[in-house]
């Protein structure tokens, strides 16, 4: 039985495994998308969203902690000066993982993170949301106008 086991431990072990993850999180703040296997994308996604939530409140203590997950420093202030302004109203879900198909050599399976906000011609095609306010019965209005020129061309015959 497999109980409470959540991470995917990527035939590595734990030091390689962080220091991979660090490395891969590092290349996707900095080139916002980066291309990698299915299992490696989805544990990242696991890695880096904590750490972009993190960034949304710049505190000397919430850069300490990304620092000691990171490594990098120039990754940490992309991360806090960039990347935590642009997704600031987002409540989560800051990546996109797209499956690519399989890897020639392997035949790995293949997918592309990216940071959500950064990917224009995505959210391109999809309109500004509309707000919409709440109102009741707007079907049934529009029936009796629609049936009253009908009536009326009835009487007209």
């Amino acid at each position: 039985m497999r109980h409470g086991k959540k991470t995917n431990h990527l035939g590595r072990k734990t030091a390689h495994r962080k220091a991979m993850l660090a490395n891969m999180a590092c290349s996707l703040i900095e080139h916002k998308r980066i291309n990698t296997t299915t299992a490696k994308a989805k544990a990242l996604k696991k890695f880096v969203e904590p750490l972009i939530t993190k960034s949304k409140e710049d505190t000397t203590h919430n850069r300490r902690i990304v620092f000691s997950r990171l490594r990098q420093k120039d990754a940490v202030s992309e991360l806090f000066r960039d990347v935590a302004v642009k997704v600031g109203d987002r409540p989560g879900g800051y990546t996109r993982i797209i499956k690519l198909g399989n890897r020639l050599g392997d035949n790995a399976d293949m997918a592309m993170i990216e940071l959500v906000d950064y990917n224009e011609l995505y959210n391109a095609g999809k309109p500004a949301k509309k707000k919409s306010t709440r109102r009741g019965r707007s079907g049934k209005k529009a029936a009796p106008a629609a049936a009253a020129p009908a009536a009326a061309s009835k009487e007209e015959e």
